[in-house]
């Protein structure tokens, strides 16, 4: 599903996506290369399955050697200030285990509580996350292409600045929001 879901971004002018599996099979993160990308763009997607409830591990070693103290936080440190961030995600388990009354007993937007701090930390700008629930049994075209096309589109509006970034950020997710623009 994530693969499809980057398959979405090809041909979106001002999208890079950075695969770090990819970019690093060794799992040694380049923190210059990757400030650098930082840098370059207003808005930076963590896109990745939901393992253990956090992020794989290659994702949390980027945040550790990438966001440093003195360049992405700390005193004077303004390297992301105003940027975006925020979750692209996928579970093997319905939207309903998502909730304070289902198996997982918390939101997914409570249980990324920790990548918002981050983010605030950072002075980064905070959106919850667009997810795609149940992905292990979605499996036609008909299944996927909703979440593709919503994922592109909000991609895209987020690039033109189409999106009110307060009423966003209020919500407990982006599927909704671009769902609304799909109407």
């Amino acid at each position: 599903m994530n693969r499809r879901l980057l398959g979405a971004l090809e041909g979106v002018d001002g999208v890079t996506v950075d695969d770090l599996y990819e970019k690093y099979p060794d799992l040694m993160v380049d923190a210059k290369r990757e400030q650098a990308l930082l840098v370059e763009h207003d808005v930076v997607v963590m896109q990745h399955p939901f393992y253990w409830y956090s992020t794989p591990g290659i994702l949390k070693d980027w945040q550790d050697i990438v966001l440093e103290h003195g360049w992405a936080y700390g005193t004077d440190a303004t390297a992301l200030k105003g940027k975006i961030l925020f979750n692209v995600v996928t579970t093997g388990a319905p939207m309903s285990a998502y909730s304070e009354g289902g198996r997982n007993r918390y939101t997914m937007r409570q249980l990324l509580a920790p990548i918002e701090l981050t983010a605030g930390l950072c002075g980064m700008r905070f959106l919850p996350p667009f997810v795609v629930h149940s992905a292990l049994t979605l499996g036609t075209d008909d299944d996927v292409g909703p979440y593709i096309q919503d994922y592109r589109r909000l991609i895209e509006a987020l690039r033109d600045d189409k999106i009110d970034l307060e009423q966003a950020a209020k919500a407990e997710g982006l599927n909704d929001i671009a769902r609304r623009m799909r109407q």
